[in-house]
């Protein structure tokens, strides 16, 4: 059988960092952890499980401390997990199969990663490589929101890694490695300007986001998905700009990069659902609820734009249509997808009143 290295970087992960391993146990024949600078109780935590805890300098760059951890696997397979991440029991089982099956053909395996909400249902998965062969060829790049362009045979499984952060991050970290990457004179790639374009957004600095925006989408060197979610950022830079009519081109500008997504349509939904445009807006749910879901695009998939919140909308906009008979069904219908959820049986109550 294959043998696996598990490689992590660590910071102050005290309260997390035992989880994740005991979640992984059985997976993983030996064990990394790249130390950037604990002042908790992190380095005594990982030394349970392994006497290779190394000290690695932060230096703005999670791929130089990411291959710094790889090169020092011995394993056939590399895999890497953060600390805040967990392996759900079913998942840890899918994995060892990936392991006794898979990984003798695959150069690289892809696995979702997913966020959950309180009742374990899905509000954000996507495919990440997360186990890939040791060469040295397949490493890290990127400063921030780094990746391993995944060569060779790629195989996919439907394990999933399930990220639950406990508390939250430096929210400026990210934005100021990448400012820190212009200052230094660096070009930016085309993922690190998207990325670059989307922190600042996400910092309120909506002039500085579309500019960087505009143009990482007329230079046209970005991935399809990274265009297509620069498209949605840009929108909603516009909007908080208050520049409707730029908002709209930015969403319709996705489809020159694929066929309509459901995340847009429901955005698009959402454009004329706030002008009370309620005939056009109904017209992009129900081309939300038509778009088949494909986890493997690399897209950040948001499963309820594929069923419950198109659903959910259109009982909104029926109901205020006055047509009853037409939101009790589109409510039921959004029922189908999540039977429990409060906004279902508030207006189930309301409709029988």
């Amino acid at each position: 059988m294959e043998t696996i290295s598990l490689c992590m970087i660590v910071k102050n992960e005290e309260a997390v960092l035992e989880r994740c391993l005991n979640s992984a146990r059985g997976i993983w024949d030996e064990l990394i952890v790249v130390d950037t600078g604990s002042q908790d109780r992190t380095r005594e935590i990982a030394a349970r499980f392994t006497d290779q805890v190394l000290s690695f300098p932060w230096q703005d760059d999670f791929s130089a401390a990411r291959n710094a951890s790889f090169e020092r696997a011995s394993g056939s397979y590399c895999m890497w997990l953060d600390a805040d991440d967990v392996l759900l029991p079913e998942d840890r089982d899918a994995f060892l199969a990936v392991k006794e099956q898979d990984l003798p053909e695959a150069d690289v395996v892809m696995a979702r990663y997913q966020t959950l909400d309180a009742d374990g249902a899905p509000v954000l998965s996507y495919y990440r490589e997360r186990i890939v062969r040791n060469v040295p060829w397949l490493r890290w790049s990127g400063a921030v929101h780094e990746a391993i362009p995944p060569l060779g045979r790629v195989v996919y499984t439907e394990a999933a890694v399930t990220h639950r952060k406990e508390r939250p991050g430096d929210p400026d970290r990210n934005l100021r490695i990448l400012e820190g990457l212009r200052a230094s004179g660096r070009n930016l790639s085309p993922r690190e300007q998207f990325y670059y374009g989307r922190e600042l957004y996400e910092h309120g600095r909506y002039e500085d986001a579309v500019q960087e925006l505009e143009l990482f989408l007329t230079v046209g060197w970005g991935w399809r998905e990274n265009n297509l979610e620069a498209c949605r950022v840009l929108s909603a830079c516009y909007s908080a700009l208050h520049r409707p009519r730029c908002a709209l081109r930015a969403l319709l500008e996705s489809l020159a990069f694929d066929a309509p997504r459901a995340e847009i349509c429901c955005d698009l939904g959402n454009f004329f659902l706030e002008r009370e445009d309620y005939r056009s807006a109904i017209r992009w749910y129900e081309q939300a609820l038509s778009c088949t879901r494909d986890d493997r695009s690399g897209a950040f998939v948001r499963p309820d734009c594929y069923g419950y919140l198109p659903a959910m909308q259109l009982c909104v906009c029926y109901h205020r249509l006055g047509e009853r008979e037409q939101a009790v069904a589109w409510n039921e219908r959004a029922g189908a997808f999540r039977p429990d959820d409060p906004a279902v049986l508030r207006n189930r109550a309301f409709f029988a009143g």
